[in-house]
């Protein structure tokens, strides 16, 4: 039997668009509830505890919207936050164990490179489920600090000179190390795929979250029989705080999806 109520993705700002753009694609007929915290971001500089506070309340938020699966699409909530899924009613999905089946699924020698955020390349969580599936797998980590804010000014061309610059100093140690698979371990990076690729060229697999996450909500409401049998009736958007450049940081993560969408801020600590 169909199930009609929405999906609902949260993050921690607006990375998570990136993912939510890749359920719409894999699954038009979907209604998504997004939730971008962009008051409190990012988590990563936070306490374990105060991600957990944060991401209950995230969660809580998309159940009061009646949804019948949540996605983090927040990669500092997926790698220290991921058992606030035991308290929940409804499926959890994170982004980081199905990125790396993924790639680990893809590796012919591996040598798997991880392009992240400091806060969850600090967590370790991509490193020890992928040893955990290759004991003996080399995993090269970089922290892209800077790749976040050049995504959202927007310098995300193929051959943008800023960008290109920054991607060849964070990825020097995977080509070093002759890495096969790359994990795109932010929910920002993967506008940057064009860039990345006139670098390390076609020979190394890119793994985007948003891409293997969708994957997991599919076949997860497969075998539930939980997809919608019904047209998309519209998405919905809502943010904790809004910014002079939310719309243009929007339209890039979302690219050709739901380009005019409305958004309504809401007072997270109150929802």
């Amino acid at each position: 039997m169909a199930d009609n109520r929405a999906i609902g993705i949260f993050d921690s700002g607006l990375g998570g668009l990136t993912v939510a753009r890749e359920v719409m694609k894999l699954l038009p007929n979907e209604n998504i509830v997004y939730f971008g915290d962009t008051g409190r971001v990012p988590y990563g500089t936070r306490s374990h505890d105060t991600i957990k506070k944060y991401a209950l309340q995230d969660e809580r938020f998309l159940l009061s919207h009646d949804v019948k699966l949540i996605v983090a699409a927040c990669g500092t909530v997926s790698s220290v936050a991921a058992d606030t899924a035991e308290v929940l009613p409804v499926p959890f999905v994170e982004v980081v164990s199905h990125s790396v089946r993924a790639a680990v699924s893809a590796t012919q020698n591996g040598k798997i490179g991880i392009l992240a955020t400091s806060a969850t390349i600090n967590s370790g969580a991509h490193k020890k489920q992928i040893l955990e599936f290759i004991p003996n797998a080399e995993v090269i980590e970089s922290a892209g600090t800077l790749l976040v804010p050049i995504v959202e000014e927007g310098w995300t061309g193929d051959t943008d000179p800023v960008a290109l610059e920054t991607l060849k100093r964070y990825l020097a140690p995977m080509i070093d190390a002759g890495v096969d698979t790359l994990i795109l371990g932010c929910t920002h990076f993967p506008v940057l795929t064009g860039a990345i690729k006139n670098i390390l060229g076609d020979k190394v697999t890119l793994i985007n979250m948003g891409v293997s996450t969708a994957l997991a909500v599919k076949d997860m409401l497969q075998k539930s029989n939980g997809l919608r049998d019904e047209q998309n009736t519209g998405n919905k958007f809502y943010v904790s705080d809004k910014t002079a450049s939310f719309q243009k940081v929007a339209n890039i993560l979302l690219g050709d999806y739901d380009k005019d969408f409305n958004v309504e801020q809401v007072d997270i600590e109150k929802a």
